[in-house]
């Protein structure tokens, strides 16, 4: 599964499909994940703790979707 939700919505249901075994991929966009700064609470590596745990069992790809190339390799 391809996640391209931003926040909230989009993120809880790929991290319940990815706790159910699902392969999610998620798409980060080049300016970085606007939930990394969600905090405080903020993990050691300084991203929040809703980041984490909106995002775990997920892999991830950073693409900038305005971007001709980054869209193709999306489809």
């Amino acid at each position: 599964m391809i996640e391209v939700g931003r926040a909230l919505a989009g993120a809880l249901a790929g991290v319940l499909l990815a706790d159910m075994g699902a392969d999610v991929i998620k798409i980060e966009k080049p300016e970085d994940d606007d939930a990394r700064i969600w905090g405080p609470p903020f993990a050691h590596d300084g991203a929040s703790l809703y980041f984490h745990s909106q995002n775990r069992n997920k892999g991830s790809v950073v693409l900038d979707l305005n971007l001709p190339t980054d869209l193709e390799a999306l489809n």
